[in-house]
């Protein structure tokens, strides 16, 4: 028997990879990661006003990079057996497109308008536009917000919109559709980036665009036009149907057979989220909490529909039949910062070197700066007194999404070090974690086992120990260093039929696990006491010191 290979696309913030895959062993024959080239500038982006936006050219460059970089270290027969492509991207990261389904950026009158461009998840310009939709659901005879934990967040489909469309009169004019990373670089790969017909994600569109069988499909066109006459009539260019990653998009084009020098009989797989993806890659399973580690975090729990598909889970990032599995109902949660969180503090450290000493100096800082820090911070005790910090540094996803709020650090002295303040930052993280496993907990969703996938979970032993002390729960890594684009060659192996479901995908493709983290005893009992300290700063700043704000302003 012939070997079959899938080819699986990870979209991330930075960079996008390509893992080419054994479709019946999982073994992995080839991979290339490939930056972004105007990401890297910092093109388009203004940190200062939470606007990052990626160009689509970043997005086709890296497909074409990533696939032949992967396909170049294999041999020319696994070419030829490649069957099946499926593609995951960050999200929600939608983009105005014309009647074809081309994004604005890529014609020449938008190719510098960062409102044509794809708008990253983490861009919160729209925090004012999300709780517009949040006020008028919780006053609308349908609350749409009830399959996404009750808030709407401005990371999310139709805030960007909404705000995209009051800013820019000419993307106003011509945005004929909108159209999600993952289902437009997927219909680009089949030919047919048709708005009105090309498959849409189910998982992007349950989890940030309101999509809902209850609601035949997305939220009404009445609905939309009262919260701004700016929506009216769009409902109609989007879609009702969605589709789940386990079935076809369609063949692969002639343009990209020949780009990437395949067989146009390769299958397409339906686009999906990173997270959804990395947790079918990390073998997830009913009630394990899959925590993909990386800038930020997403948090995916299964559980079958029948056991826990009545129950509205309050302040999570939706809820959603088949968003991992189809059978199964994937809940999402994460934060909007983890390892931006320490990658903020190493960048606070080395731009005033940067600026007095030059690059060369900075540049080797900033490659020792956090395995030093980490290491020092491993040797320091855990004690009732340390400093305590919020990890609000981009705002909170979950529990409750609030994009308004800042981080802080509270018990600073004289005696404070950069190894300190590293610690606290990385405490922050995991009591921002300790909290949603809480919420699922309080809301009667059981968690059995916890699986890390990630960057930050292969590279950082101390992160991922404070961590399993501060959930009191063991860690299991996953082996896969992709995990995510393991995930997504699993779900192109079941579209293009060599299994017959994921669960079979993941039984005969997975990696396993690598590493474990138990809790320490020791810690654990001190960390309750430093994550109630946590909630209480939390509960300040978002009370408290919100009200001292607009008083002073």
């Amino acid at each position: 028997m012939h070997n079959k290979y899938v080819i699986g696309v990870d979209f991330g913030t930075d960079s996008v990879r390509a893992l080419v895959v054994n479709a019946q062993t999982g073994e992995a024959v080839g991979t290339h990661v490939h930056e972004y080239a105007r990401w890297k500038r910092g093109l388009y982006c203004n940190p200062a006003t939470s606007q990052f936006r990626q160009h689509p050219l970043d997005y086709l460059e890296g497909l074409e990079a990533a696939i032949n970089g992967a396909l170049a270290q294999t041999s020319s027969d696994v070419r030829q057996q490649v069957i099946g492509i499926s593609v995951d991207t960050t999200g929600s990261t939608p983009c105005a497109v014309d009647e074809t389904g081309l994004p604005l950026a890529l014609r020449p009158d938008f190719a510098e308008n960062p409102n044509g461009m794809f708008i990253l998840w983490k861009d919160h310009t729209s925090n004012a536009e999300a709780e517009e939709i949040n006020t008028l659901a919780h006053h609308w005879d349908t609350d749409y917000t009830k399959y996404v934990g009750g808030i709407y967040s401005s990371e999310w489909f139709w805030a960007k919109i909404l705000r995209t469309l009051r800013v820019d009169e000419e993307v106003r004019q011509h945005a004929f559709s909108w159209i999600e990373h993952c289902d437009w670089i997927s219909a680009v790969l089949t030919g047919n980036t048709n708005p009105l017909t090309l498959r849409r994600s189910r998982c992007a569109a349950g989890h940030k665009a309101l999509w809902h069988s209850e609601f035949d499909g997305l939220p009404s066109d009445e609905f939309l036009t009262r919260l701004d006459p700016l929506l009216g009539g769009l409902r109609n260019r989007l879609f009702t149907d969605t589709f789940t990653a386990d079935q076809s998009m369609g063949n692969l084009s002639a343009e990209w057979a020949e780009k990437l020098n395949l067989s146009t009989n390769v299958v397409i797989g339906v686009g999906a989220f990173d997270a959804h993806m990395g947790a079918v890659g990390a073998e997830i399973e009913p009630y394990a909490f899959v925590r993909i580690i990386g800038t930020s975090t997403c948090d995916i729990l299964m559980a079958p529909n029948e056991e826990i598909g009545h129950q509205l889970i309050r302040g999570i990032c939706g809820q959603v039949d088949g968003s991992v599995a189809p059978g199964m109902l994937g809940l999402e949660a994460g934060q909007s910062a983890f390892g931006d969180l320490y990658a903020w503090f190493a960048r606070l450290i080395t731009n005033p070197v940067r600026q007095l000493l030059g690059d060369e100096a900075a540049d080797t800082l900033e490659r020792q700066l956090i395995p030093h820090l980490s290491a020092q911070a491993a040797t320091l005790p855990v004690t009732e007194n340390d400093v305590i910090a919020l990890d609000w540094i981009n705002g909170r996803r979950t529990p409750d999404a609030n994009h308004t709020l800042k981080a802080a650090l509270l018990g600073l002295s004289l005696g404070t070090n950069a190894a300190t303040v590293f610690k606290a930052l990385v405490e922050a993280t995991a009591f921002g974690s300790r909290s949603i496993v809480d919420r699922f907990l309080e809301e009667g969703v059981p968690i059995k086992k916890v699986i890390a996938i990630g960057g930050v979970a292969k590279k950082s032993p101390f992160v991922m120990q404070t961590l399993a002390d501060v959930l009191n729960k063991p860690i299991q890594v996953a082996r896969a260093d992709q995990a995510c684009a393991l995930g997504a060659a699993m779900c192109a192996a079941v579209a293009a039929g060599v299994h017959p479901t994921l669960e079979a995908a993941q039984q005969a493709m997975g990696s396993g696990f690598d590493a474990e983290y138990q809790p320490r005893p020791e810690t654990v009992a001190t960390y309750e006491k430093l994550y109630q300290k946590y909630l209480k700063l939390g509960e300040f700043v978002e009370k408290d010191f919100v009200m001292l704000r607009h008083e002073a302003s």
